[in-house]
């Protein structure tokens, strides 16, 4: 990854083998934006390709891991309503793919609270672990509209049908202790935790080696990627026909008012 320009969103750190990607927005609870969701994107497929890097591990700065979404920013941007919304959900559908092409050990530190998109690609991720204060929500519902990052398929698959139709249809925020009781999670960790005991760990995870770990993933892989692919094909074209829908619209709205009044 030599070379390669600094991305706005994201910080990039490098221990030996070990990359470290941290989603760097904390003004705005580490929203993601049209380009942090390119640049997310472009970092995995460039790790994927370089041999010198053997575990990406993803996390937040400060007290979020990712809020989700930045919907103001995606208002903001310039074009036609149909433009922007065909514009962004390719990068979404293009981001979730680099998740699921990821070849190596992709591990997500969730330390603080994942919401929507944060919280559905961080369980692609192989391992995932979580401080006991964070949570995952994914309130699609809630803003009329529908699963996305291949949820519909890994959260059924992960934590049983009912579960999954809590978070996904009736926007139950998930804790910490219930992610590791239906098995979402490795690991619950304390905060003061994250530097003193479990990145020491993941350092170790760096001096594994990547054939073999590359071979064994493949051979275990709990999501088949051709399935998982199919439920991001789905769900991007759902996600189209949602956003123009005057219920969407009209939550969206809503959620925007709300914040502009925090």
């Amino acid at each position: 990854m030599a070379g390669a320009k600094e991305p706005a969103h994201l910080k990039l750190e490098r221990f030996g083998t070990v990359l470290r990607v941290t989603i760097n927005n904390p003004r705005k609870k580490n929203a993601l934006n049209r380009q942090a969701y390119q640049e997310l994107g472009d970092t995995l497929v460039a790790a994927n390709k370089d041999d010198s890097v053997h575990v990406v591990v993803l996390t937040g700065a400060g007290d979020f891991y990712s809020s989700g979404n930045d919907m103001v920013s995606a208002v903001a941007e310039e074009g036609s309503v149909e433009e922007k919304l065909a514009r962004g959900n390719a990068i979404l559908r293009e981001m979730v793919r680099a998740f699921i092409q990821f070849d190596k050990l992709l591990i997500a530190v969730i330390n603080g609270p994942a919401i929507g998109i944060a919280a559905t690609t961080a369980l692609l991720c192989d391992v995932v672990y979580m401080v006991d204060t964070a949570y995952f929500y994914t309130p699609f519902t809630r803003l009329g509209l529908c699963a996305e990052g291949c949820s519909s398929y890994t959260f059924p698959l992960l934590m049983g049908r009912s579960k999954a139709s809590e978070m996904l249809l009736l926007n139950h925020r998930l804790s910490a202790q219930e992610a590791l009781q239906f098995n979402v999670v490795a690991a619950v960790v304390k905060k003061d935790e994250l530097e003193t005991k479990l990145w020491p760990q993941i350092l170790e995870y760096g001096k594994l080696p990547i054939g073999s770990i590359k071979a064994t993933k493949r051979l275990t892989n709990r999501f088949q990627r051709d399935q998982l692919h199919e439920a991001n094909d789905r769900e991007t074209a759902a996600l189209m026909g949602r956003y123009q829908t005057e219920e969407s619209m009209n939550a969206v709205m809503e959620f925007m008012m709300r914040k502009s009044k925090m």
